[in-house]
């Protein structure tokens, strides 16, 4: 650590100064000493000033003898146009390989691991498709709200933050069909194919919701509005639930259900893949009528506590026929010893190693931006009105009774919660 921090300093200039830009170069210059060297620019700034940076960093502090790299951090534009405008401005200075469009969340361990648990198990890869599996889940929920960040957030609202990009682009990982390699564009071109067979979302097939006050054992918590940084009439949702298709041979008719929200019961973030029940089932009698009870369902917990789990059903040790439910489990913690690294360590290591096979390329942009504009624009026209729910529960109603029109339940409502 001290030998980095010794690397380390600070220049002070202003964004959109050529000037102060030249000046900057002057001083990498200086720590460069005439090696080949790249550079790469980590914009973790407000989208608003991203062009002017590129502008300013591309004409004036350019590597001469090396490569030139910028990570641009979401959120990546508001809507289509704005997305669009954002990436022509961008493309001015800079070409598509140039370009790292940072997601944290795709270089999360689970998440990374989701190729491989596909791919290379003989046992998932032939059941991955409308055949076997009812419906998937992607869940993200914290159990705080929006923490300091009320001007962004109330700019923005939950499905720009975390639906759009965070769990389609995990829905586009594990939707999609075999890459002809595992090269960045190979593995970009499938994420794109299945961004481009997805149905547009309906209003019918989402709920917002917005946390309010709520008193528990004597504490009260504010909700969104309490905060001075929050208009008192926002609409701006803090939840979301949606159901998604996508119209293709492998999907046809399954339900993707998304759903993610502060200040709820619990902070988590898993994907659940919930298989059809057994056809015939021989052991139905131990289940009832119920056989949403006698399917399998694999879990992958990407925090806290990382693990992967395979819901199965077995005989309860005794003379008598009684069925449980059990998990294999794949437990990062008891497993491996190392620790597992930051998201954001990956990213910024592929990043400097120009592996773009996790970073958004602009088509898959363009592709998600399409699939959330209508009803983002339908949602502030028209002025839905969120359902309120009170901090520190499982979220609006109504997302049960979304799940119970296409015959689902939520995964994370059970009493089965695995711990390693």
């Amino acid at each position: 650590m001290d030998q980095f921090l010794k690397r380390c300093f600070y220049h002070s200039g202003q964004y959109d100064s050529e000037e102060h830009f030249v000046e900057l170069d002057q001083k990498l210059k200086e720590h460069e000493a005439g090696r080949i060297t790249n550079r790469l620019f980590y914009l973790s700034i407000p989208p608003n000033i991203f062009i002017d940076v590129v502008k300013c960093s591309s004409l004036s502090a350019s590597s001469s003898i090396g490569c030139t790299r910028v990570i641009v951090k979401k959120t990546f534009g508001r809507d289509s146009e704005s997305s669009a405008a954002l990436t022509r401005g961008l493309k001015q200075y800079l070409e598509e390989d140039q370009i790292f469009r940072i997601d944290h969340y795709l270089r999360k361990e689970l998440v990374e691991n989701i190729s491989v648990l596909r791919f290379s198990n003989l046992l998932f890869e032939p059941l991955w498709s409308r055949q076997y599996i009812r419906n998937m889940q992607f869940i993200f929920s914290e159990d705080f709200g929006t923490e300091g960040r009320e001007g962004y957030f109330d700019s923005y609202g939950i499905i720009r933050d975390i639906t759009q990009n965070h769990l389609l682009q995990i829905l586009a990982l594990f939707a999609m069909e075999t890459p002809v390699s595992l090269d960045a564009e190979d593995i970009r071109n499938e994420k794109v194919k299945v961004l481009r067979s997805m149905r547009p979302l309906q209003l019918e097939n989402m709920v917002i919701g917005q946390f309010r006050s709520h008193t528990k054992n004597g504490v009260t918590y504010r909700g969104y509005v309490d905060d001075k940084m929050v208009p008192k009439d926002s609409l701006t949702p803090t939840f979301a639930a949606a159901v998604l298709f996508i119209d293709n041979a492998r999907w046809d008719g399954v339900p993707f259900l998304m759903k993610a929200g502060k200040a709820l019961h619990a902070r988590t973030a898993e994907i659940r893949v919930q298989f059809r029940h057994v056809p015939g089932y021989l052991y139905k009698r131990s289940f009832g009528k119920d056989l949403d009870q006698a399917t399998n369902e694999l879990v992958i917990r990407v925090q806290p506590d990382e693990a992967i789990y395979l819901k199965i059903h077995d005989k309860v040790p005794g003379l008598g026929m009684r069925l449980d439910c059990s998990n294999l489990n794949l437990h990062y913690a008891a497993r491996y010893s190392k620790e597992i690294p930051d998201a954001c360590e990956r990213l910024l290591l592929d990043a400097i190693q120009e592996k773009q096979r996790l970073f958004i390329r602009s088509d898959g942009l363009d592709g998600a931006w399409k699939l959330f504009t209508p009803l983002l624009k339908e949602l502030e026209e028209k002025k839905i009105t969120p359902e309120l729910y009170p901090c520190g529960s499982r979220g609006p109603v109504r997302t049960h009774h979304l799940a119970e029109k296409y015959n689902v339940q939520w995964g994370d409502l059970g009493t089965e919660h695995y711990q390693g």
